[in-house]
């Protein structure tokens, strides 16, 4: 279904739908469930499954990630182009625009320029993944390790900040943790990353790293030997374990 024209059954799909959804109002005892219309975006992937999105009160697309059977999108789900074209893509625009503008802040050195671009990002879209890692950042290169706890606490909650697109900033967000001597967050965080991605060799060498700086010599030559398992050719583990070898 061609979602930027809403008609025929081409793929991929991609656009913006309605469907009812159960929401929860209310607290305690008047807590109770409604039937609420809502916005979703959805887009399909390369392998071909479906999925969608809530949009928030800003017109972007927010919040984590769900998968919609093509069954499910028939029966249940309206195409909306309008909205599409006329609210969602001006508005998402506009949003990587901001973050965009707080990146090159942060690559100038211009941190606290950086800070307010990103806040405003995030008061648009306070799940936005990138918005949140750049803040970070942006606490990790002004060493205010404070602030940079509450990013990362929130962060280490956002599955979506440990999938391959966020790669390159979750490494340099694990690396700047270590480096701002943050070595259990940076642990903690590595920890989430297995979680969710499972064994990676680069993801190993890190965890080492990190371990060798905290003091943890055995711990770190555990994990220098699973990064060296899993890619034997890795060029900084093989130094980092020669090193240990040295050390130990």
């Amino acid at each position: 279904m061609a979602i930027n024209a809403f008609e025929g059954l081409d793929y991929p799909i991609k656009g913006v739908f309605s469907t009812d959804r159960e929401m929860k109002i209310g607290f305690g005892a008047t807590k109770r469930t409604v039937m609420q219309n809502v916005l979703v975006f959805v887009e399909q992937d390369k392998g071909g499954r479906i999925w969608g999105q809530v949009i928030n009160e800003n017109d972007i697309p927010s919040g984590e990630r769900f998968v919609i059977s093509q069954e499910e999108l028939l029966e249940a789900y309206l195409p909306d182009p309008s909205v599409y074209h006329k609210r969602v893509l001006p508005a998402v625009r506009n949003l990587n625009k901001t973050i965009s503008r707080a990146e090159r802040h942060r690559s100038h050195g211009e941190l606290f320029s950086a800070e307010y671009e990103f806040n405003n990002a995030l008061q648009i879209d306070e799940e936005n993944v990138r918005a949140t890692f750049g803040l970070g950042l942006v606490y990790l290169d002004r060493a205010d390790s404070q602030k940079a706890q509450q990013v990362f606490e929130r962060l280490i909650l956002l599955d979506a900040a440990f999938e391959s697109p966020h790669k390159h900033m979750f490494n340099e967000f694990g690396i700047k943790l270590r480096k701002n001597s943050m070595y259990e967050e940076s642990l903690r965080f590595y920890a989430r990353a297995a979680e969710l991605a499972g064994d990676d060799d680069h993801l190993m060498y890190n965890i080492a790293r990190s371990l060798l700086e905290s003091g943890d010599n055995d711990g770190a030559v555990r994990y220098m030997k699973k990064a060296l398992a899993l890619n034997p050719d890795l060029r900084e583990a093989r130094m980092l374990s020669k090193f240990l070898e040295k050390k130990i």
